[in-house]
């Protein structure tokens, strides 16, 4: 059951429903690594064959996609990491 594409679809989905429930971007490396992990298995090919063999691996995968997709925004967009922005003076003040 570990390695059939859907299922990881459906958990993306659900993961991604729920993110649009829960302040911030809790869940959202969740759903695209399950999803990523489902384009990769629905994809075949050797790697998928590699992954669906151990379940054990394609939960190292799918620990590794979601970790990759929630600091990705954190690195390359700006402002993402939290950083509060101070105004020095008011834009009325002349």
């Amino acid at each position: 059951m570990w390695d059939a594409w859907w299922v990881w679809a459906i958990a993306a989905s659900v993961l991604g429903i729920l993110e649009l429930l829960a302040p911030g971007h809790i869940l959202l490396g969740f759903a695209l690594g399950a999803g990523a992990t489902s384009v990769l298995l629905l994809a075949g090919g050797p790697v998928a064959a590699l992954l669906s063999g151990s379940a054990a691996v394609l939960l190292l995968f799918f620990a590794l996609a979601s970790l990759g997709a929630w600091l990705a925004p954190r690195r390359l967009l700006p402002g993402a990491g939290g950083s509060v922005r101070r105004w020095d003076r008011d834009i009325n003040e002349d």
